[in-house]
């Protein structure tokens, strides 16, 4: 299952996520992890969660992305919930069509294997496109 919070910047979707998160370390029987650009994170995470920060990995796009989350779920199968902090930067690509493609594929990894994928993404209402609009709660 993938949901997306989408929305400009300042809308309030990185403390949505949050919550979330905190709420889904908290209940979650399995392991929760939080993937972010910088470490803005740090103190409103809850300890129950893993906080990773995305630069020292150098992550640049989409593929290396997919990669990534693959290897973290090779390393621990008992992955119960990915959220991603502001996919755009995390990914260094602001490309819808690839932002949809990427949300495509957390739908089919997630669905394979019992991960749900919370997912921010600071975009214009007129540039969500259907294909992203799809996982909008």
């Amino acid at each position: 299952m993938v949901t997306v919070i989408a929305g400009l910047k300042g809308l309030g979707k990185t403390k949505q996520l949050i919550d979330l998160c905190n709420t889904a370390s908290g209940n979650s029987s399995g392991a929760v992890v939080c993937i972010e650009r910088g470490q803005k994170l740090k103190y409103d995470i809850n300890h129950g969660a893993r906080l990773i920060d995305s630069i020292p990995y150098d992550i640049k796009s989409y593929q290396v992305l997919r990669g990534f989350i693959t290897g973290l779920y090779a390393g621990n199968y008992d992955i119960s919930d990915i959220f991603i902090d502001s996919l755009f930067k995390v990914s260094g690509n602001a490309d819808t069509q690839e932002c949809e493609k990427f949300l495509q594929w957390c739908d089919s990894f997630g669905g394979e294997n019992g991960v749900s994928f919370t997912i921010t993404i600071s975009i214009g209402d007129g540039e969500i496109t259907g294909g992203i609009r799809k996982y909008m709660k």
